[in-house]
């Protein structure tokens, strides 16, 4: 059977979607496997180095004179490097400018005949001849190979840290509600905008596209006093969950529109013109023919929104607030972070938990999002 040729094309597009693969499999895998590891050995050595172990530079300082016994004529104070942990002990030192000045087994001597024998397994062993005397004990220097090591500490950091579970609550709150509002809203105007005909409708359209290039960033605090206004006219509450739906629903609209619009103008116009014949109006046409049609360029908004929404931390804090309360589930982490963001090995954990609801979301509308995406990026009407 001879065997089939590739066209340059088919290569093309199987080398990229390799590509994109690793581009998106390597990260993950890294993120994965920090998670799993704790601040020490995230800083000492990158996570490709996590299977085969870390050399690791440390200081101990040993016990003071409080900790010395007697045996027989000379003065012991001992202990172990990695106190009760694990590892393997390849050079150490007693000064900052010779830290490898020794390997284990071998005898450091010391001020005043002390001596300093330090093992592979980080047992250490100060003599004297005489009593020690000071308050502060030695300063070991000592270059260490730490296992492999993997624990869920940081997922249970995490997981048990104080309003998480509210902060779970408060973003389902805010990312479905704010997911479904826009696609109702948007699918009637898309219809409208579709086949529908009205005065002024291709400037509406243009408008409409021309709004998705606005930065988020531009428009949220006019907006944020819009909002202040007309609740206070009402006497609403500025910081409400009425106040992030209708902003996620404002910021998400345009792009909504735009995709629903062009999907929807692209079905058969054969299907309108035969149910108008059969004396249907437009809510009818809307609700029995075009919306179950419009399954696959709804479910690949969806998606979009809702990863938007869930992962959003800028417009829940003006909207919404920062209190224990009100606080979304990405505020929440960032406070676990530390102000100076030092608790970066918890960031590795929160990222994998953060993407739990999303994958699900992702991984039941996946069918939807190709087909939909492309229906709405070609088609017109």
């Amino acid at each position: 059977m001879p065997m089939r040729a590739f066209s340059p094309l088919s290569i093309v597009v199987n080398l990229t979607v390799l590509l994109l693969v690793i581009v998106w499999t390597v990260p993950t895998a890294g993120l994965l496997i920090s998670s799993l590891r704790d601040k020490d050995q995230i800083s000492a050595s990158g996570w490709w180095t996590a299977l085969t172990g870390a050399s690791r530079k440390d200081i101990f300082r040993a016990p003071g004179a409080e900790a010395q016994k007697q045996e027989g004529a000379v003065w012991v104070i001992s202990g172990n490097l990695f106190n009760g942990g694990k590892g393997r002990v390849s050079a150490f030192g007693t000064s900052s400018l010779k830290p490898e000045e020794f390997r284990p087994g071998e005898s450091a001597t010391l001020k005043d005949g002390e001596t300093l024998t330090v093992s592979e397994t980080g047992d250490f062993r100060l003599s004297a001849p005489q009593s020690f005397e000071g308050a502060r004990g030695q300063r070991i220097f000592f270059t260490s190979e730490q296992p492999p090591r993997f624990s869920f500490d940081n997922y249970r950091t995490v997981l048990t840290a104080e309003g998480m579970g509210q902060s779970f609550l408060n973003s389902l709150t805010v990312a479905i509600p704010a997911t479904i509002i826009p696609i109702l809203v948007a699918a009637f105007a898309a219809y409208a905008l579709a086949w529908m005909q009205f005065p002024g409708r291709s400037l509406l359209i243009a408008l409409i596209v021309g709004l998705l290039v606005v930065p988020l960033q531009m428009s949220l605090i006019p907006l944020l006093k819009m909002y202040n206004g007309v609740g206070a006219f009402f006497g609403v509450p500025s910081k409400t969950y009425l106040g992030i739906w209708l902003a996620h629903m404002g910021f998400g609209l345009p792009l909504a529109i735009y995709l629903l619009r062009n999907y929807i103008a692209g079905l058969p116009r054969e299907i309108m013109e035969s149910a108008r014949v059969d004396g249907a109006n437009d809510f009818e046409i809307f609700v029995k023919i075009v919306l179950p049609l419009s399954y696959p360029a709804l479910a690949s908004f969806a998606i979009f929104q809702f990863l938007w929404t869930w992962n959003d931390l800028l417009v829940a804090m003006v909207f919404l607030g920062t209190g224990n309360e009100e606080l979304v589930l990405t505020g929440r982490l960032v406070n676990l972070l530390g102000s100076r963001g030092a608790n970066w090995e918890i960031l590795t954990a929160s990222a994998f938990i953060t993407i739990i609801v999303p994958l699900l979301v992702f991984f039941t509308l996946q069918r939807y999002l190709v087909r939909g995406l492309l229906a709405g990026s070609v088609k017109g009407g």
